[in-house]
């Protein structure tokens, strides 16, 4: 199948009708069903049968349309690509970075670099860990800033600062805590978000059922600064990492790190044939003063 037979066959598949396709890609409907006649004849089967009216989809067309959805997904990144490399310019930082350092870490360190450059602009989002890579490798972004990065052949890390998880509750539902809250104490107690996605859930989870010590979890959550804003409104405690627990930091509203201590990584990321320029490296540097200067962590 050529390229402009797999477009009419998605367009007509996700639609349902010649019509609909039609409008979708802007072309007349006989010259839209001339182009599925020959990509059937083609291929020597049918893609499409009518039925009460309506083009219904076979099996083959099915099959067929998982794979199209799979060229379309990759050619809309390789637009986004296109596109992103148009307005890449010394003077302009794309960063992402994890939500929770979105709270303060990143606000921060962008106002301090900016009070030093202030020419400088700025294009940040924040993204699901999952998600960072991929906005590397589609150039939306320069630079990415997560926790415990995966390996990649093409992707290189750097360490910024170390983290811990911490248990985040209201001062009148845990009186009296010690500077650490053994995981044993957690036996049994209703949490918060801690089945996270990414690394630092997984991180949690291990060191539970290396422990065996169950908790129940009463509301899951994909972000940590949720589980912060539950915990402040009284939903119960929940584990967060201390970059978060700092940023919701109020009267009432403490945390504490756990024993024994779950730590990681800030890192930065980069793709391999993509190293920081000198601007990005000055940023970066700012980035670590900003870990640095958030505050020591509430019973450390």
């Amino acid at each position: 199948m050529r390229f402009r037979q797999i477009e009419v066959f998605h367009a007509i598949y996700t639609t349902g009708s010649i019509s609909g396709a039609a409008r979708i890609l802007h072309v007349s409907q006989p010259a839209l069903s001339k182009v599925l006649a020959h990509t059937e004849q083609r291929l020597g089967m049918a893609l499409f049968r009518r039925v009460r009216g309506r083009l219904v989809p076979t099996d083959e067309a099915h099959a067929l349309a998982n794979e199209a959805a799979e060229v379309f997904r990759r050619l809309t990144s390789l637009q986004k690509t296109a596109s992103n490399l148009r307005f890449m310019t010394d003077g302009h930082i794309r960063l992402a970075v994890v939500p929770s350092l979105g709270l303060q870490v990143a606000p921060l360190a962008i106002a301090r670099f900016r009070d030093r450059h202030p020419h400088t602009t700025f294009e940040v989002q924040t993204l699901h860990h999952d998600d960072l890579f991929r906005a590397l490798y589609e150039r939306s972004c320069d630079i990415a800033i997560g926790y415990d990065a995966p390996t990649h052949p093409r992707l290189k890390r750097r360490d910024l600062a170390d983290g811990e998880l911490v248990l985040m509750f209201r001062e009148q539902d845990l009186p009296d805590p010690g500077a650490r809250i053994p995981l044993q104490d957690l036996q049994d107690r209703e949490l918060l978000g801690m089945t996270t996605g990414g690394p630092l859930g997984d991180l949690f989870n291990r060191e539970l059922q290396r422990l065996e010590v169950r908790v129940r979890e009463v509301v899951s959550n994909q972000t940590f600064y949720i589980a912060a804003g539950l915990t402040r409104c009284g939903a119960g405690m929940s584990i967060v990492d201390e970059f978060t627990a700092q940023a919701f930091a109020a009267p009432g509203l403490t945390s504490r790190p756990l024993s024994p201590a779950l730590g990681f990584k800030v890192q930065c990321m980069f793709l391999e044939e993509r190293p920081p320029s000198g601007l990005i490296e000055g940023f970066l540097k700012q980035f670590s003063i900003a870990l640095g200067a958030r505050g020591p962590t509430p019973g450390s």
